[in-house]
């Protein structure tokens, strides 16, 4: 038994590679297509993906997102940290093992079909029940809604790669009910129906070792972290321990 702490980077990177050594995955970038949209965790996910088909040079993780969480006190405005918004350089398109450059969701996912497969980050993460749940501020659903009318109109697989530092207590149903009424405010919440791939999972596809959450927290860097209590052999801990440098997001290259 070995006990290790998890960053979110870390914990990104670990995901990412049990996501790029998933067989449903491995075979829709063979014969089908592969949709990676755009978000911080599945910015590792089209690194690890992109290195298997030896097509990673020119992509760069640190635009790849539509929204994320910033500190408040970070004005991003006034600093100029964040990339300007034409600098977006698209969702991650792989097609018969052809990285389609400069695509979105939005100009594939009418053509998607059973055998092709859709990776879709989340907001926040029900461990006891196995739910994972999409912010959405976008007046149409965003990409969520579009990745759910292939993924339940016509069964196109779904996989939802989310960090350990998303859990939530709450029932994420009665919490999306709650925020989506009429009347509330702010930013809306949509559970969705997919397989669901965190560290701990991650640790398991890779090695069949298990492990469990046993403390979290940190500082000077390792805010969001979580201690792993791991039962398996000298592969898992090898595992961790390759993993366990990742250096923090940043926003810059």
């Amino acid at each position: 038994m070995s006990q290790f702490v998890l960053t979110p980077a870390a914990g990104k990177r670990l995901i990412a590679r049990a996501v790029a050594a998933h067989p449903a995955v491995r075979e829709a970038m063979r014969s089908g297509t592969v949709v990676i949209i755009a978000g911080t965790t599945n910015g590792y996910v089209a690194e690890e993906l992109l290195e298997l088909i030896g097509q990673r040079e020119g992509f760069s993780r640190h635009r790849f997102f539509r929204g994320i969480t910033l500190p408040p006190w970070m004005k991003t405005s006034e600093t100029g940290r964040l990339p300007d918004e034409r600098d977006f350089p698209g969702d991650v398109i792989i097609r018969e093992g052809e990285w389609r450059r400069g695509l979105t969701l939005f100009d594939v996912v009418d053509d998607l079909s059973e055998g092709d497969l859709i990776i879709k980050g989340a907001n926040a993460l029900d461990l006891q029940r196995r739910q994972a749940a999409v912010l959405v501020g976008h007046p149409q659903g965003g990409t969520i809604v579009a990745a759910l009318q292939a993924a339940v109109g016509r069964r196109v697989g779904l996989i939802v790669p989310v960090g350990l530092e998303k859990r939530v207590s709450a029932d994420l149903m009665d919490l999306s009910r709650r925020l989506n009424a009429p009347g509330a405010r702010g930013l809306r919440l949509l559970p969705v129906p997919g397989e669901i791939i965190t560290e701990i999972d991650a640790i398991r596809m890779l090695t069949g070792a298990e492990a469990e959450i046993m403390a979290a927290g940190g500082v000077c860097g390792a805010e969001g972290s979580v201690w792993i209590h791991l039962q398996g052999d000298q592969a898992a801990s090898e595992l961790i321990r390759s993993i366990s440098s990742e250096p923090a997001f940043d926003l810059c290259p």
